[in-house]
């Protein structure tokens, strides 16, 4: 792999964030070379993890240079990318394609959640700008080193909770920093995966399948599990049924947190919490270690932020819901959404980047005022990534941000294998303090051969 001080030799202008950040300030009366990326220029992308969300990353990006193609998986559903770009490099393995291909200026994330980590590191200390499907990696330790490696090498970055950069989410958060119904201090999120599970389903509370299986001829079984503890293929694992098993997937939090924790986490400022506990549905000991329950209660406490009181935030997943009481009367649940409860009212919202929300106001017949407009609006969540790249200008959920909110997901899902157990988090020391046995869910280890 090709170190920092060395690719940082094959460069000219001053700066690695000038050369690979090519914005029109930095390389105004500069020769242009291979890595510049213009304001004017189409961005050579890559994708890594072509089906599913990679699917999806792919067609709104449709009008860049997609240049390379790369999947462990080459089957189906993988071959309809494949034949949607007949002029993009087919690879199985990223370290080949990253090593191999040097017109690549941007690469896309779209893998289980157990590589994220290992090919945004790569391709960071590469220089090039990424794009990461949430949650942004499987541990807080990987979330922290790709958010760290990416400001140091100065790369653009974006974490693919696409409704961050809905416009409801930017009114959203308006509303609430002026005051709309006054300070808050609790926060309620649900999603009814896995009993509900949407167009995917992926199953929870089940013990490791077992039995001998065949790898299929187009999939490289040992790609596919990367830094995970090896094990034989099984066909419970993939596609898309990973997110269960907490060796691959984050559940149904990791799922969905990004999502509907953000307009929350963003608004009020949440950062890292004290404490997390979690009372859930895994009871089985041979259960526990494998995937996920299938249902969870998970309460974070965050302190006082400078003039915002303590907020008590509750995560509810695999059908369950909030507590009825007389303030939620007339509140109408979703399949997944959220609620804060404010002095002054409530502010419900969909799944993705409130969406749809709605503001509930405890007394009768006031009005609601449109907020003054305190955040820029956004061309959409893959044009925000890509003006960075051509500026300078750092997306809205760049690793900076993604990371955090991520973290707090994460210790969601560290919380749900330890029931009814409150884990105090020191953020600084990245430490759970009273339970030694939980940081090794904070900081996992990887198979030999694989490292960040």
């Amino acid at each position: 792999m090709t170190s920092r001080r060395e690719f940082t030799k094959t460069v000219s202008l001053g700066s690695l964030g000038a050369l690979v950040l090519g914005s029109a300030s930095c390389v105004t009366g500069e020769e242009k070379t291979e890595k510049t990326v213009w304001p004017s220029d189409k961005v050579n992308i890559a994708v890594i993890g072509i089906a599913g969300r990679g699917g999806s990353n792919l067609k709104a990006l449709k009008d860049q240079n997609i240049v390379a193609l790369c999947d462990v998986d080459w089957r189906e559903n993988q071959q309809k990318s494949f034949a949607a770009y007949p002029k993009a490099k087919r690879y199985k393995d990223f370290r080949v394609m990253l090593e191999k291909q040097k017109d690549i200026n941007a690469v896309v994330i779209a893998t289980p959640d157990h590589n994220h980590a290992v090919i945004a590191t790569m391709a960071i200390k590469m220089g090039k700008h990424v794009y990461c499907e949430k949650p942004l990696a499987h541990s807080i330790f990987e979330v922290r080193e790709i958010t760290r490696l990416a400001k140091e090498y100065g790369v653009q970055t974006q974490m693919g909770n696409q409704g961050h950069s809905f416009e409801s989410i930017r009114l959203f958060y308006e509303h609430i920093k002026a005051g709309t119904i006054g300070k808050v201090t609790e926060v309620h999120a649900w999603c009814d995966r896995p009993a509900g599970g949407g167009s995917v389903s992926f199953p929870h509370g089940i013990v490791r399948p077992t039995g001998d299986h065949k790898v299929p001829r187009d999939l490289n079984w040992d790609l596919w599990l990367g830094p995970a503890m090896d094990r034989p293929y099984q066909p419970d694992y993939l596609p898309m049924k990973w997110r269960g098993f907490i060796d691959f997937g984050c559940g149904a939090l990791g799922d969905f947190g990004c999502h509907t924790l953000d307009p929350a986490f963003w608004a009020l400022d949440l950062g890292s919490p004290d404490t997390i506990i979690a009372s859930t549905s895994n009871l089985l000991p041979e259960v526990k270690y494998d995937t996920y329950p299938t249902a969870s209660i998970i309460t974070y406490k965050f302190p006082v932020r400078n003039e915002q009181p303590a907020v008590k935030l509750t995560w509810y997943d695999g059908g369950l819901l909030p507590l009825h009481d007389d303030r939620l009367r007339n509140i109408k649940y979703e399949d997944c959404g959220a609620l804060l409860i404010g002095e002054k009212g409530i502010i419900t919202h969909g799944s993705h980047g409130a969406g749809d929300f709605q503001i509930l106001l405890f007394e009768k017949n006031q009005e609601i005022k449109t907020p003054p407009q305190l955040l820029e609006r956004s061309k959409g969540h893959h044009a925000d990534w890509l003006e960075a790249i051509k500026t300078g200008k750092p997306a809205s959920a760049n690793f900076s941000y993604g990371g955090p909110l991520t973290e707090t997901v994460l210790l969601g899902t560290a919380a749900s294998l330890y029931r009814n157990q409150e884990l105090k988090w020191d953020s600084n020391s990245m430490k759970i303090t009273n339970l030694e046995a939980a940081n090794s869910v904070i900081k996992p280890e990887f198979r030999a051969g694989w490292t960040l």
